[in-house]
């Protein structure tokens, strides 16, 4: 019970529970034509923008920072690459998309150069440099897309949020294939050690030859390209460009999904795995919402609630009253034996 990751694990059994009970249904998977289809693999589909996120972001976190402009950059990755299949000749070639995909994410490095910069170079506090991005991104998404919602006719495109590859959805696969390259390179290599030492000390990680900023700048490339993807896969679903409403909040789900998974806001020790466990209880919880019928405009409230609950049972007081609890029982034990 003292474990970071046992309380986000038995909240996603909880819901998973309530959804069984209210939808005997629920664990069922289908196969048409091909393609798996259920309850759980809506849950893994709709939460895949929110892991791709969340695992750029739980790497910021771990280095005492935050980056609140992944939505924007969700928005203007969406609208750079509709805005290229729109004007292209041939909105349907593969070519076509490649293009709109590869400018999107380039965009997207420069923006993570910008914050990476003001953070680290400029030295600006990282939630007032990423807060920048986050007021003007909206406003660059609108210019880009000139107020509309650039709606999209290229099946292509529409695979990379809808499409399927041996059985499994497409966004699904790209959020597991971020997750894994980011576990291996951070829990493979030095980088993760490098990543936890400039959260805890930076003064004493530059000491030691760490190079923060160049390791700062990284940390805030990489998660503006998973947004980039993420908003892709958002854009693509929806078959157009909406500069409003396209990745609206969800630097929220994923920071939620970031401290649900037991990563602390202060810095250092991270658990990507963790990020995983609390990605999948914040789109579990919205799907409890729906399946319960309980209004939709009620999320916010029971996300609130889920965060509150599970970080209480993380936190060190209460981790302190299982472990005493746990000595008391083993003093007892102890005592029973030798009677």
């Amino acid at each position: 019970m003292a474990n970071r990751l046992f309380w986000p694990v038995v909240m996603l059994l909880v819901l998973l529970i309530i959804n069984l009970l209210a939808f005997p249904g629920f664990f069922s998977v289908q196969i048409r034509d091909g393609h798996l289809f259920g309850s759980l693999i809506d849950i893994l589909r709709n939460g895949s923008p929110t892991l791709m996120i969340a695992v750029g972001m739980t790497l910021v976190i771990a280095t005492r920072g935050i980056d609140l402009s992944v939505g924007a950059v969700c928005a203007i990755s969406g609208a750079v690459a509709c805005s290229i299949i729109l004007g292209s000749s041939d909105p349907a070639s593969p070519a076509t998309v490649t293009v709109a995909v590869v400018v999107s994410l380039l965009i997207s490095l420069v923006l993570g150069l910008w914050n990476g910069f003001l953070v680290a170079v400029v030295g600006i506090q990282p939630i007032i440099a990423t807060l920048i991005l986050m007021t003007a991104g909206r406003g660059v998404a609108m210019l880009i897309t000139e107020g509309q919602i650039l709606t999209v006719n290229s099946p292509p495109f529409k695979a990379i949020g809808s499409g399927f590859f041996l059985g499994l959805p497409i966004s699904v696969l790209i959020a597991a294939a971020i997750f894994v390259f980011a576990l291996v390179l951070t829990r493979r290599t030095a980088l993760g050690l490098m990543i936890e030492s400039v959260g805890i000390n930076p003064e004493a990680s530059r000491l030691a030859g760490v190079r923060a900023r160049g390791l700062l700048i990284a940390v805030y490339v990489f998660t503006a390209l998973c947004a980039a993807i993420a908003g892709l896969v958002l854009t693509s679903n929806q078959t157009a460009a909406d500069a409003n409403n396209t990745g609206l909040f969800i630097e929220l789900d994923a920071i939620l999904a970031v401290v649900i998974g037991g990563t602390s806001l202060a810095g250092g020790r991270y658990s990507l795995l963790g990020t995983l466990i609390g990605a999948l209880v914040i789109q579990t919880l919205v799907t409890t919402v729906y399946t319960v019928g309980i209004p939709p405009i009620a999320t916010m409230v029971f996300k609130a609630a889920v965060v509150t609950v599970v970080c209480l049972l993380q936190s060190p007081r209460t981790t302190e009253l299982i472990e005493s609890a746990r000595r008391r029982n083993a003093r007892r034990r102890g005592k029973a034996v030798t009677a």
